[in-house]
């Protein structure tokens, strides 16, 4: 085994870490968002220090090379952060319109109460 790629991967898990960790302090990125990429940054880490426990995990599933693991693994993460978003465009959408709806309605209260005659009283 090539005695770099661990040493890259442990890198790349501790840029990861640090880059989430730099976005939640800066209130860039929600702890709902950041609890995967940790998870995920976790989970690269522990795989390049034991690069071993990824080949059994992979023999065990029953992948031919763990680089097919690999690769099935970020397909499911992606596809997790894909319908994530989704969900949360739906409900910003949703939110949008009722918040449309309600400026709507308070629009035309304020007109009805522009167009109301002054009956020259002043209530203070």
């Amino acid at each position: 085994m090539n005695s770099s790629r661990p040493v890259l991967l442990i890198a790349a898990a501790v840029v990861v870490l640090f880059l989430v960790l730099e976005l939640l302090r800066r209130r860039q990125l929600r702890e709902k968002y950041a609890a995967l990429w940790l998870f995920v940054s976790a989970l690269i880490m522990f795989f390049a220090i034991w690069p071993t426990a990824f080949g059994a995990l992979s023999r065990f599933l029953g992948f031919g090379l763990p680089v097919n693991l690999a690769f099935a693994g970020a397909l499911v993460v992606l596809l997790l952060v894909s319908m994530q978003l989704s969900l949360e465009a739906g409900r910003r959408e949703d939110e949008t319109q009722r918040l449309a709806e309600e400026i709507a309605l308070l629009k035309i209260e304020l007109e009805r109460i522009d167009e109301r005659p002054d009956d020259g009283s002043t209530t203070k």
